[in-house]
This record gives structure tokens, sequence and C-alpha cells, in this order.
């Protein structure tokens, strides 16, 4: 099996820095998974007007309302095969602002429907966003995010993007440091910018069999909808 990352990138993925393809290279046959601790240098939002879309985001630990500099910060990838039997991958991201925890969750599918990557945002799996992936030129990797759309029940539909965000991540290892670094940033076209957070982390890779994921990084519910 080939990692969900590696579909999309075909031969290029090769062009990423050797600790870039360990964090992104392995599928749910491989037995490990990518767990990172470290620190967010510094966290921020848009003006104020964007708190209340930030306090929306808490319902379901996609975005949220704080601020900070030297965040405490982990992030949990595990790949497995959800009850759909699509190849996924968590990201599960936590903030730690003193006493109090924020999560930021995501789990990942190959979509053979639209032969990219479908990033699925928060617990419950309602917002389905397509990623596009490039190669930066110091081997780094960039995740845009695309068409989103919404799904709960019978309803569905593209979500406006004049109501969310664009995200753009930027991952990359330095190799000064021995450590990764990462860049994300959430605009929107008429409000601005949102949220973001950048920072720097180390990566361990802990053994873990198919049944053994843990309950707290997977989605409440899975979403057939891409």
């Amino acid at each position: 099996m080939t990692s969900i990352y590696k579909r999309v990138l075909g031969a290029d993925f090769s062009r990423l820095h050797p600790m870039i393809q360990q964090r992104f290279g392995f599928d749910s046959t491989d037995g490990v998974a990518s767990v990172g601790t470290g620190i967010m240098e510094r966290v921020w939002y848009g003006r104020a007007y964007t708190l209340p879309f930030l306090y929306l985001g808490t319902w379901r630990n996609i975005m949220f309302p704080e601020r900070g500099e030297n965040v405490p910060f982990t992030i949990h990838n595990y790949a497995y095969r959800d009850h759909l039997n699509r190849e996924t991958v968590t990201w599960i991201r936590e903030y730690h602002f003193g006493g109090r925890k924020r999560r930021f969750d995501a789990t990942m599918i190959y979509s053979e429907q639209r032969q990219k990557i479908v990033d699925y945002l928060g617990t419950h799996q309602h917002l389905a966003v397509d990623i596009d992936m490039s190669v930066t030129g110091q081997g780094g990797i960039r995740l845009r995010s695309g068409e989103q759309r919404f799904y709960e029940g019978r309803v569905a539909f593209r979500f406006p993007m004049a109501f969310s965000g664009i995200a753009d991540v930027h991952e990359w290892y330095d190799e000064k440091l021995q450590m990764f670094r990462i860049q994300v940033a959430v605009t929107n076209t008429f409000w601005g910018p949102l949220f973001g957070y950048e920072g720097r982390f180390h990566a361990a890779y802990p053994e873990v069999q198919a049944g053994d994921i843990p309950a707290y990084v997977k989605p409440v519910r899975e979403e057939r909808r891409e």
C-alpha cells in the first residue's frame, strides 16, 4: 500500500526532504504513527470581528479564539482504514494555553472520486475540504485548501467561501535546528486573516497496530460523501 501523500505527489514525493518523507510516507500497513511535540512560537487570530467564527469552531474542534506565544503543542498522525475502508490519516493538534487545552481535529483521505486528498474538519466530519499539495524549494510540503462542502444528515451543499477561509500550510525540516517547522495561515478574501500559527517540533514514530489506534484521535462520526 502507498501513503495518501505519495499517491498525490507521485514522483515529486522523492523531492521532499528525507525527514518529511518519513513523516508523510507511512500508511495503515506500516505499523507506525507520527507524534510531534514542540512549541508554537506564535498563535494568532485576526480582527475582533473574526471571534464569533472562532468561538463557533470550538464546538467541533476546528478553530479557537486564543492567541499566545511559546504555546506547548502536540500533533498526532495515525494511519488507519476507516469504516468505509478508506485509507485515513489523523491530524489531531493540541495547544496548551496555561490551564486550557484547545484541539484542532481533522482526518484526511485520498478521494478516488476527486483524485485528490479530502480533509474532513472537526470531530464529526461535517466539513469536507479539497487539498492541493506541492513540494517547496527546500524539500518541504505545502497544502492549500480549496472547495469546501458541508454535510449533515440529508443536508449537503458547497460551503460559501465568504463564510469560510482558505488554509495555507507549509511544513519543512530545519537542518540547523534538527526540528520540523510549520506555518499555517487561514484567510478570507473579504474578512482578511482569520487564524494561524507557526512553530517547531520534534517527531517520534511509535509502533502501533491497526486495532490499537487510540479512540481519541478518530472522529465521532464518519462521512461517506466526499
